[in-house]
């Protein structure tokens, strides 16, 4: 009957939480700019095939003077709308990838050290602020100087880098969870104590986690970018950053070149953003009953 009882509550709060998101018209304007931005990564190899780096027109084609190439050209002639479909790619490539191996990282140290405490605890968080006394961008761009920079390469060392606030987030969710009575009950009952981190308090992070999570997805696709206009990225890709700091050269002749990729990565942060104060107002208990 408490399994029951259990289950209800879990089912009973994650409908709340559900209705709480859907009323909420911020967050699903969020949810649906995020969409977008996933139907134009997906659909670029289809819609723009080939090589976005090809000259295929006339450099500094204005946009809307040739609608074969709508959002106009850069000054090698190549075209900027395949450029922005398929810097969707790398964005959200490298913006999921760093987040979730920021995620793993981050998960389980802070999950060992909120549970266990003592000599681990101090150990794991000794580590945690070594990595926090560097600025993370800072950190990355040094990764980047002493190798060849590739797409994986970049999604790595974000990813390294934003493991500690994951850490440090999970860390104190554990501590308290620890003494909770479902956790004494597992104890109780000999559950080992993979088991009762990863089955039973682990869970119970996941709300804070995910809010979390919308928050570094958005670093890292900034990140990356800020990388690509210093000239740090992936060479043999395309990205927003790469077409803004391309373009920075001719502000003043032709403003496109870094507004029209400027403005693809300014929505999509703010989709993300928005995505995440509605998760947090509709997973926060606390919100959600006011």
């Amino acid at each position: 009957m408490a399994t029951l009882s259990l289950l209800s509550d879990k089912n009973s709060s994650t409908h709340r939480a559900l209705r709480q998101f859907l009323h909420n018209p911020a967050g699903l304007i969020g949810l649906l700019i995020l969409l977008a931005v996933v139907v134009m990564a997906v659909s670029a190899p289809w819609l723009y095939p080939g090589d976005p780096l090809d000259m295929v027109a006339s450099p500094l084609l204005q946009p809307g003077t040739d609608m074969q190439w709508p959002l106009g050209t850069d000054a090698m002639g190549r075209d900027l709308a395949a450029g922005i479909f398929h810097g969707a790619q790398i964005s959200l490539l490298i913006g999921l990838g760093a987040t979730l191996i920021g995620l793993a990282v981050g998960t389980v140290m802070g999950s060992l050290s909120g549970y266990y405490g003592g000599v681990i605890d101090n150990v794991i968080m000794r580590i945690t602020t070594l990595f926090q006394t560097m600025p993370a961008f800072l950190l990355v761009i040094i990764i980047l100087a002493i190798s060849t920079p590739s797409v994986e390469l970049i999604t790595i060392s974000i990813g390294i880098t934003t493991w500690p606030t994951i850490a440090r987030l999970v860390r104190a969710e554990f501590r308290s969870l620890r003494e909770a009575d479902f956790v004494l009950a597992a104890r109780c009952q000999g559950f080992s104590s993979l088991h009762i981190i990863f089955r039973e308090m682990l869970p119970n992070a996941l709300p804070a986690i995910i809010v979390t999570s919308s928050v570094m997805v958005a670093s890292a696709i900034l990140m990356e970018a800020a990388l690509s206009f210093l000239g740090l990225g992936d060479p043999n890709v395309v990205s927003w950053g790469f077409l803004i700091g391309s373009g920075r050269e001719m502000l003043r002749t032709a403003w496109y070149l870094t507004a029209e990729p400027g403005l693809a990565l300014v929505i999509t942060l703010l989709g993300l953003n928005l995505l995440g104060d509605a998760l947090n107002d509709a997973l926060n208990p606390r919100l959600s009953e006011q």
